[in-house]
């Protein structure tokens, strides 16, 4: 954008809280630097950051330094959930660092520079709320409205306005998660995005075959962030969020809790109209109504019950060209299959339908499998699969140039596939 970072400035790293897998601890970012704020040519205000570099002040035990690999997954990953039409930060470079990393065996390390609208999360206002007196949250909350909300200015009761539109944000975040089967895998509070972006790709996955219980990561033992616990962890982060401004909601604790908890008792109904539109546009359904939701749940019972692959499954019903899979042939799907038809005939014609279906559902997504062969070959020298995978999520909702490129999965990959956050 032509900016210049101001001569003699420091890059600084980040403090924060959080709360992981449910538990707080105070954190500080152990591996990543703000280098500076710019001023894009749209006039949007970018941070941008460095991952992998070295040790920070929050460095602990580690050596502050990121795998190559992971910092190619955060890459390629970005880049997918962008052309998704998904809110996410942006990897502008990956280099070799040309150092070793030392985890589980020796690594090449690597260094991502990030970008993101701002790094403020969750856990920012945790390490302020709980370190810093009221008059600094005050103004730091100012600040974020000023940033981020601007439409808030002006109203009477900032933190309470912020909650509801932070609120909102992180239901439209996680309804396209579920739109294209993406799991993040580690939705820690110091890993929600204030702004409502999708930010640190670890142990994210996609999932294949459908089950709401898929988790891929390798320290989700317990399933705290699969699939379809997604909107749950959401909501259980928000619960924090709001638990950060009590103190500025009003000088009543009392008060502030009943005020708190009012916003949130709307989250429920919101992501559920929310999530139930997007299945309804993913079949094509412009205009939901409450008897969609039978059609979407015998859906998506069918889909678990027979292990239907979520995406090419939506990329078949487009064309009404089904695989030789028995499900298909299936009474079960039968019924299912005509009682769409009757539905999407009610209000539109079969070009509008295709229309709105094309726009939800992906031909393609960064499937488990290629990425991981990707990185592989990367790490050792070999671009080509990165680039040709590049190329390919760059372009998701192209049905002319993809139609024959409904990807397979290879024969109990997912079974046996984990994810790891690199550090």
């Amino acid at each position: 954008s032509g900016n210049k970072i101001p001569k003699g400035s420091i890059p600084i790293s980040q403090a924060y809280a959080g709360h992981q897998f449910g538990h707080f601890t105070m954190l500080g970012d152990g591996r990543a630097v703000l280098i500076g704020e710019l001023t894009t040519k749209q006039n949007n205000l970018v941070d941008i950051q460095l991952k992998g570099s070295g040790r920070t002040p929050y460095s602990r035990q580690g050596d502050g330094r990121a795998t190559l690999a992971s910092m190619l997954r955060e890459y390629i990953i970005s880049e997918a959930m962008y052309y998704l039409n998904i809110p996410t930060t942006r990897s502008l470079a990956v280099i070799n660092s040309g150092e070793k990393v030392f985890r589980e065996s020796e690594l090449n390390g690597g260094i991502l520079t990030r970008i993101a609208s701002s790094h403020i999360r969750v856990g920012t206002f945790e390490y302020i709320a709980r370190t810093c007196s009221k008059s600094d949250l005050i103004k730091f909350t100012k600040y974020v409205i000023k940033r981020h909300f601007t439409s808030l200015l002006g109203s009477k009761q900032l933190p309470v306005e912020l909650l509801k539109e932070v609120m909102l944000r992180q239901i439209d975040l996680i309804v396209n998660w579920l739109r294209v089967g993406f799991i993040h895998g580690v939705m820690n509070t110091d890993n929600m995005s204030i702004p409502g972006e999708t930010i640190d790709y670890g142990p994210c996955a996609f999932m294949n075959k459908y089950n709401p219980d898929t988790v891929f990561s390798s320290i989700d033992r317990n399933g705290r962030y699969s699939f379809l616990n997604q909107p749950n962890i959401g909501y259980w982060n928000l619960s924090v969020f709001a638990g950060t401004l009590l103190s500025i909601i009003s000088d009543d604790r009392k008060k502030s809790l009943e005020v708190a908890k009012e916003v949130l008792s709307s989250y429920s109904e919101e992501f559920s109209y929310k999530w139930h539109l997007m299945m309804a546009k993913k079949l094509g359904i412009n205009q939901f109504v409450e008897s969609d939701k039978k059609m979407i749940l015998q859906l998506l019972d069918l889909m678990e019950k027979y292990r239907i692959d979520y995406t090419n499954f939506f990329v078949r019903l487009r064309w009404n060209k089904f695989s030789s899979e028995k499900f298909y042939n299936t009474n079960e799907f039968q019924d299912w299959y005509k009682l769409w038809k009757q539905r999407v005939q009610i209000e539109y014609n079969s070009s509008q339908v295709f229309k709105i279906m094309e726009s939800q559902n992906p031909i393609v997504i960064p499937r488990n499998h290629l990425v991981e062969n990707a990185l592989l070959e990367l790490d050792q020298g070999d671009n080509n699969s990165f680039n040709k995978l590049l190329k390919l999520v760059s372009d998701p909702f192209n049905y002319e140039l993809n139609r024959n490129n409904m990807q397979t999965v290879p024969d109990n990959f997912d079974e046996t596939y984990k994810t790891f956050c690199g550090t």
